[in-house]
């Protein structure tokens, strides 16, 4: 074992400890704290955006290589998206490109979202002991990698795991495939054809008018969690009380145990009463629930309307947030 090899094991458990140390500063000075890992076996690039009338978050955009996560705070009443970025190159100024979820061209996304087709983890904290988080995962802007979302919070709280862990990449309909040398995205059929009725948009703008397509179908098949298209609101919103935080991790597998027994496996869609949304039969009306993230120019209604109002992002030098081996991470979440 080399010199370097000898001190980089030795100083692991140090290393453990601080980090243990720090996430609990963190935790007490943030209402809600975004764990971020990647199972991935290459590197990802996850971005940030927070919106309307919330700030944007202490990064923007940053690394995970395979093996590592990120911890993130986020103030109460928070609203926005997390995606992950693939096949990026930046500079030592942070300018490059992606292949898939490209925020302007820069590593710190600065207010600017992801490029379509990207898959998006959307979210609006609650605010107060008794405000309610909203979350889902949303497929409305396409697919690019496989994420599952795990609230942490306290048994009984009825707080569920949500995310598409299918790689859609392989079943992606021909016309749909994004190609960089092997098909690394599925776009939406909004986005690939441009018609109201796979935007919900013009004559089609409304929950009764926009309905499943044949190629949302595919989406919601394979992810009966995640938003399929702008108006899938009952299946694929989900509510949160006391959450002290969220997993958001990309290339979980199914049979990972990540979730714990206060949450539910990603199996099959939520039984009647799991899931609220905006339109449907579960009881839940519109005047109760805040504004949802939405998830791009691509949306024609639901949650996913137009709303986004961008802030100016900080710089990364100023924020605290902190790269955890996996295994530290997996501690937390006992």
């Amino acid at each position: 074992m080399g010199e370097a090899s000898r001190a980089s094991s030795s100083a692991y458990p140090l290393l453990l400890v601080l980090a243990l140390a720090h996430w609990r500063g963190v935790a007490a000075a943030s209402s809600t704290t975004f764990t971020v890992s990647n199972y991935c076996s290459q590197p990802i690039w996850p971005g940030t955006l927070a919106g309307a009338g919330t700030p944007q978050l202490p990064t923007t955009g940053f690394r995970l290589d395979p093996g590592q996560s990120a911890l993130v705070p986020a103030p109460a009443g928070w609203s926005g998206r997390l995606w992950a970025r693939t096949g990026c190159a930046f500079g030592a100024g942070g300018e490059g490109t992606c292949q898939t979820g490209d925020c302007g061209g820069r590593l710190e996304c600065a207010g600017a979202g992801g490029a379509p087709p990207a898959t998006l983890f959307e979210v609006t904290l609650g605010k107060g002991a008794t405000g309610l988080d909203y979350y889902d995962v949303s497929l409305v802007d396409g697919y690019n990698l496989p994420v599952v979302a795990v609230p942490r919070a306290p048994s009984g709280a009825g707080c569920n795991a949500t995310g598409c862990t299918a790689d859609l990449n392989l079943s992606c309909p021909k016309e749909l495939q994004v190609e960089r040398g092997g098909t690394v995205a599925c776009r939406s059929a909004c986005e690939a054809f441009g018609q109201d009725q796979y935007c919900c948009s013009g004559a089609y703008a409304t929950p009764a008018a926009c309905r499943p397509t044949a190629y949302s179908s595919i989406f919601k098949s394979a992810c009966p969690r995640a938003y399929s298209y702008a108006y899938d609101d009952g299946s694929s919103t989900f509510t949160c009380h006391s959450a002290a935080g969220y997993t958001i991790a990309f290339c979980l597998p199914p049979s990972s145990g990540l979730h714990g027994s206060d949450v539910t496996p990603l199996v099959s869609p939520p039984a009647s009463g799991q899931s609220t949304g905006r339109v449907g039969g579960d009881g839940v009306g519109s005047a109760d629930q805040p504004p949802h993230p939405a998830t791009g120019n691509s949306d024609g209604g639901g949650y996913h309307q137009l709303w986004m109002t961008m802030s100016l992002a900080s710089t990364l030098h100023d924020q605290l947030w902190l790269l955890l081996p996996l295994p530290a991470v997996l501690l937390l979440l006992l």
